[in-house]
């Protein structure tokens, strides 16, 4: 299983959007990926709690059954599409992908 993992941190306003909104409108188009290719075992993202500390205010958790299923995954068009929207409202980006038995 390959666990994939991914937090932004977003500019304060950007693409006529403030953070926050820029934040729950990735959330909804993450959360519309969940199902899009087989080997999807689970796909969850969550915004920063402002009552909570978090450095990053976007993060996704997500599992694939295999390598193949997380490519598959990166270059499905309902996902590529989000790239040019995410890199506009992002400062920062960090990602990591591992392997688990």
């Amino acid at each position: 299983m390959i666990k994939h993992i991914v937090m932004w941190k977003l500019k304060d306003e950007a693409e006529g959007a403030d953070r926050a909104t820029n934040a729950r409108k990735m959330k909804e188009l993450l959360d519309a990926c969940a199902d899009i290719v087989p080997g999807i075992l689970k796909l969850e993202v969550a915004l920063a709690d402002p009552a909570l500390e978090a450095t990053y205010d976007v993060v996704l958790y997500s599992e694939f059954a295999d390598k193949a299923a997380l490519d598959a995954y990166q270059v499905h068009p309902q996902h590529a599409a989000l790239k040019p929207f995410f890199a506009a409202v992002r400062e920062g980006r960090q990602c990591m992908d591992y392997e688990v038995q």
